[in-house]
């Protein structure tokens, strides 16, 4: 796969990654915190592009989700801590670095 397919490979799970972690960050403030129904509508309609983004991606189903997993957990992380402050421990860091190398394995093996 060339360097340029990879770049725009991580860009969309990025990009699917703040769709996810995002929509969900809105709808739980609605859900759980008491937000406006207009937060909870905003959600949503991010979760619903996020259900898309990944459909850009060049191979199966199965993989860029399952390859997606691991891109979701550190988003989640790094979520956490720019927004609500929690900074990852040492183990979230090993954790999220393992997912990565599953995410290289899984998207980026020669086939």
């Amino acid at each position: 796969m060339s360097v340029r397919l990879v770049a725009a490979s991580l860009a969309l799970f990025v990009l699917a990654g703040l769709c996810e972690v995002g929509g969900g960050y809105l709808v739980w403030n609605w859900w759980r915190n008491g937000a406006s129904w207009l937060v909870g509508l905003a959600g949503v309609l991010v979760l619903a592009v996020y259900g898309i983004v990944p459909t850009y991606q060049v191979t199966h189903f199965g993989r860029v989700y399952a390859a997606y997993g691991g891109v979701f957990v550190v988003l989640s992380l790094a979520w956490g801590w720019a927004v609500d402050g929690v900074r990852p421990d040492l183990f979230d860091v090993i954790g999220g670095a393992i997912c990565l190398v599953g995410v290289a394995v899984l998207m980026y093996s020669p086939r």
